[in-house]
């Protein structure tokens, strides 16, 4: 394409040149100057005086002109329902390219490049609007790819509009009218009520319809869809086929289902999934995630349960579809989205491609487009990763249809992302009781007047003969009597009914409850299988080349077994290895989590010489379940929400994720906040993931100390998650394996170690694998008469302590660890404490700042008890950024415990 843009303007001799290249050897040129050379008739052409024919130069010109069209013809579409486009230059005109109007009669060989064979320039132009220029715009020629290029060609091109049949127009014209008297009935119906209504923006049911109809003509069996508020509920009963009774229950205001703790979510934020019947007569299962009002949090979410089903049971990419349905303003402004379009490719990420579908109401809330973005179109993200846009006018239905059946398939054929822009408008404000008048008052003076997409298309319709006036009001009569009657059925339920959007996933699953938290399952495995897997996690193939650090490491492991000395890396590799001998995948992702931020993990081994990728714990035997581990683009939003995403739907599996240090989780706070510890309490749903958050005050500076704990300690409540802050190998190995080995699944919070991965003392013996379960409480190995003290502590902050009361000689205190904080371990911890009679005296003592760190929430869960405090002075900085002043106020803290311990 740059070619012919290039020598059209500016060196005519070259074509000669290029030419003569052609004559040569065909295959030296572009295979689109070969197709080009084929369909001139040269040899009709007198040569002998030189230089190239008139006629000739400007079938170059005419080229020039496709390209234009191809490039710019976006620009200058009708898409746009209710605003004029906004003007650009240069236009498309003739002249612009060197032709003229006395040309529009002369036929050019150039027509065979868009499919039409020779024809005059006038019925080239003609065809370049009809395809370029009418309520379809695309772009797609920054693509690159030969292939892909080509294969956009002979579907827009040589195929321009479909001639849909009769049955086919009466099915879209029911789904458009499904999606308007719907929001018409709620209106009636619901006076007030927030609904975020589709209208203006209808044209996304025969959208939504057409994927998986196409979808399932192509063999596809699953659609996982994610989308925000608007069209939200439209979507459920016109696509998802969910129950009107259970739509009227919700607007009701109806107690859902459950206990009296669980608190559900509002009508539009709920998920579903159900099978449904298509023309094709194959079945496709859909399934709508739930979504916070955070706008695209969903979209990661959506990507991580497609993979996991992708992983577990389906063959093929080309069995599921991910559709993304956004918004104007939030795909140009929410930075999640960019990094969900940059994990669309990658091995540990991709899904084999999405369909974004923008519904653009040309507003977001309040805010003009113009304010919007810097760019020209919302979609231009697209771009980043060179994926094709279509740019569609909402009020032309089968526009939409055509292009969307179009998506699909290139979906399928190259699986990769598509855009497609719906331009349509918001009939109300951002909900049913704002007024846009005050912001977009010419904007909305159009609207009031403008027709809506079903009137318009049953105008068509009728036109062509499709439909009567009567018959159409046949249509809508008929639907409005029955969504009367399924709201005069919903009279009769007392309760909303509530459920898990993925329970069938979760058959054989139940929610935990308090009983569950006073004693960990056991988790113990045969000490003979522990050194069978440790040998063979920890050997690598013998006929390979290994960097020699690597080599010792490896050999480092298989001396552990041998000295029954086990450190953290390889009782954190045992508990994998552990799980997936027993049949259970294991997921780890994150940034650098192959090799471990701190170099203690080595999952994936690379050969010297060719970089080749060992990864023993998929070569433990040939039972065993997958083990995958991905290395993660430079991201905490989007891969949190991919993770969680997968967890909801691997309820078999271990899924985590590792943040490079504990602080940087605060990138994906919205997926902490919104999903993971809120999404059982809102959605019923449940999910196993595990977080590792490296946590630990060591002099690395206020970004790189403190994961954060009273951030997620404030949260606790109704058993929504387990935060742990371990300090033992085996009671790291233990947790791993417990979060597998019960009936129910709970987020899990670790805040793991920096200092204690190579700390000599923080060992552990195989038989401490071998035997037991993940302990809440961990006693001090002291005597328990000579104590009058007790320190509550947890974390490595338990060692450091320990060598300073060695050190200072103290022998009347006991440091008792706190490895589990929510759900807080009362009945372990009285457990301990019960072996102290002659305590009189109990501290909490923490390194982080007063104001951070456990303090607050153990104060609360212990105010029975009267606790003392001793921690650094509360401060806005997580840390000191100066090693020295770290050390200076760690003496302060251990002089200050130790006085109080000695009552000073």
């Amino acid at each position: 394409m740059d070619k012919f843009t290039y020598i059209g303007n500016s060196d005519v001799n070259a074509i000669d040149d290029l030419y003569h290249k052609y004559v040569a050897n065909p295959e030296s040129v572009d295979i689109q100057w070969a197709r080009f050379f084929e369909g001139v008739d040269f040899a009709k052409t007198d040569f002998e005086n030189g230089g190239i024919p008139e006629n000739f130069q400007k079938e170059f010109k005419v080229i020039n002109l496709i390209n234009g069209y191809r490039t710019r013809g976006h620009l200058f579409t009708k898409t746009n329902p209710v605003r004029e486009r906004r003007q650009y230059a240069p236009t498309l005109d003739l002249e612009n390219f060197g032709l003229e109007a006395s040309d529009l009669q002369t036929v050019f060989q150039a027509g065979n490049e868009v499919g039409i064979g020779p024809a005059t320039l006038e019925s080239i132009v003609q065809h370049l609007e009809e395809t370029y220029c009418q309520s379809i715009g695309i772009e797609y020629v920054y693509m690159r790819e030969p292939e892909r290029m080509q294969w956009f060609k002979e579907n827009i091109e040589l195929k321009n509009r479909p001639k849909f049949t009769a049955d086919e127009k009466r099915h879209i014209f029911k789904k458009v009218s499904s999606a308007t008297i719907f929001e018409q009935f709620l209106a009636k119906k619901y006076v007030g009520q927030k609904r975020f209504s589709i209208e203006g923006g209808e044209a996304l049911i025969p959208a939504l319809d057409v994927v998986i109809q196409k979808a399932a003509e192509l063999g596809v069996k699953e659609v996982v869809m994610g989308m925000a508020h608007r069209g939200r509920l439209s979507t459920l009963v016109n696509i998802f086929e969910k129950d009107h009774v259970s739509i009227f229950n919700e607007f009701d205001g109806k107690i859902f289902e459950a206990d009296d703790s669980f608190d559900g979510d509002v009508k539009y934020h709920l998920g579903f999934s159900t099978e449904v019947d298509t023309v094709s007569g194959n079945k496709v299962q859909l399934t709508l995630a739930p979504n916070p009002s955070h706008l695209e949090a969903v979209d990661p979410v959506v990507q991580g349960i497609a993979r996991a089903k992708i992983d577990d049971y389906l063959e093929s990419e080309k069995d599921i579809i991910t559709v993304a349905v956004h918004g104007d303003a939030a795909i140009a402004g929410q930075g999640v989205v960019y990094e969900v379009v940059q994990m669309a490719q990658l091995d540990g990420y991709r899904t084999g491609g999405t369909i974004h579908i923008v519904v653009n109401n040309q507003v977001g809330f309040t805010t003009n487009y113009k304010d919007a973005r810097s760019s020209t179109y919302c979609t231009d993200i697209a771009k980043t990763t060179l994926s094709p846009v279509f740019h569609v006018n909402g009020d032309d239905v089968e526009a939409v249809v055509q292009t969307l059946s179009i998506a699909v398939k290139y979906r399928q054929k190259f699986n990769r992302d598509v855009f497609i822009d719906l331009l349509g408008y918001r009939k109300y404000g951002h909900n049913e009781g704002d007024e846009p008048k005050f912001t977009q008052p010419k904007l909305y003076k159009a609207i009031a007047k403008h027709p809506n997409p079903r009137e318009i298309y049953l105008k068509q319709l009728i036109s062509e003969g499709i439909l009567t006036a009567a018959e159409g009001k046949k249509i809508e009569e008929d639907h409005m009597a029955s969504l009367d009657q399924a709201h005069t059925d919903s009279k009769k339920h007392d309760q909303a009914e509530v459920t898990n959007f993925l329970a069938d996933t979760w058959k054989g699953y139940r929610h935990g409850k308090e009983k569950d938290f006073e004693a960990s399952p056991s988790t113990a495995i045969d000490k003979k299988k522990a050194l069978e897997l440790g040998t063979k996690l920890a050997t690598l193939p013998e006929d390979l080349s290994y960097f020699r650090k690597i080599k010792k490491l490896l050999n480092d492991r298989l001396e552990m077994l041998k000295d029954d000395k086990l450190d953290w890396g390889m009782a954190e590799m045992l508990a994998y290895a552990s799980l997936l001998d027993e049949g259970h995948p294991v997921r780890i992702s994150g940034q650098d989590v192959e090799r471990g931020t701190f170099s203690h993990r080595h999952a994936v081994v690379k050969t010297e010489d060719d970089e080749q990728e060992i990864i023993t714990l998929n070569r433990l035997n040939d039972k065993q379940a997958k083990f995958h581990i991905y290395n993660s683009l430079l991201s905490e939003y989007g891969v949190l929400g991919f993770e969680y995403g997968y967890s909801l739907a691997t309820p078999q599996g271990l899924t985590i994720w590792e943040a490079q240090f504990g602080d940087f989780y605060n990138g994906a706070q919205i997926m902490v906040d919104q999903f993971i510890s809120s999404g059982e309490d809102k959605w019923y749903v449940q999910s196993g993931l595990v977080m590792l958050l490296p946590h630990g005050y060591e002099g690395m500076g206020g970004e790189h100390s403190s994961g954060r704990i009273e951030r997620f300690l404030q949260q606790c409540a109704d058993l929504n998650w387990q935060i742990c802050n371990t300090t033992t190998p085996a009671n790291h190995f233990h947790l791993l394996r417990r979060q597998i080995h019960r009936e129910f699944r709970k987020p899990l919070v670790v805040f793991s170690p920096k200092m204690l991965l190579r700390y000599p003392k923080a060992v552990s013996s195989i038989d401490e694998l071998a035997k037991g379960s993940f302990q809440e409480v961990l006693d001090d190995d002291v005597k328990k008469d000579a104590v009058d003290t007790i320190v509550l502590c947890s974390g490595k902050f338990y060692y450091e302590a320990k060598e300073q009361a060695e050190e200072r000689g103290i022998t009347n205190a006991a440091f008792i660890r706190l490895e589990q904080m929510y759900p807080f371990p009362k009945k372990q911890l009285d457990a301990v404490l019960g072996k102290y009679k002659k305590a009189k005296k109990v501290i909490w003592a923490q390194e982080e700042p007063q104001n951070m760190g456990p303090w607050s929430y153990v104060a609360l869960e212990l105010r029975e008890m009267n606790l003392d405090v001793v921690s650094r002075r509360s401060s806005a900085a997580p840390a000191a950024g100066s090693r020295a002043l770290h050390k200076k106020r760690l003496e302060e803290l251990f002089n200050n415990l130790f006085d109080k311990i000695a009552g000073k």
